[in-house]
């Protein structure tokens, strides 16, 4: 199983750990316009919201209990997930985003 998880580039993934939130960063692996690609970690810019009004909001959905969350900065809509990246993908896959991997079934059949 790997950590990675993938997902629209609106969409952004926080880890509230002891003092503070965590940006999990990303990596852009596809690209649909031929123009250069813009700052996505400026918020304001791509979706008018401030970093910290995003985290303002994450702390008032569990009153910053660790663990991961989600930011939908399209919709401005904010979710906690859990403790793991099964977490996060479980989140997802509620919102509609993403499905499970056919080989990983697979791989588990085979195993039996």
């Amino acid at each position: 199983m790997t950590d990675s998880v993938i997902h629209p580039d609106y969409i952004r993934i926080f880890r509230r750990v002891a003092g503070g939130w965590r940006l999990r960063k990303g990596k852009l692996f596809y690209k649909r316009l031929p123009i250069a690609t813009p700052d996505f970690d400026d918020f304001e810019l791509m979706y008018g919201i401030s970093k910290q009004q995003v985290v303002i909001e994450l702390f008032r959905i569990n009153a910053g209990k660790e663990g991961y969350y989600l930011a939908n900065l399209r919709h401005k809509r904010y979710y906690y997930c859990g403790l793991t990246s099964e977490d996060i993908r479980a989140k997802l896959m509620s919102l509609g985003i993403g499905r499970a991997d056919p080989l990983e079934d697979r791989l588990n059949d085979d195993d039996a």
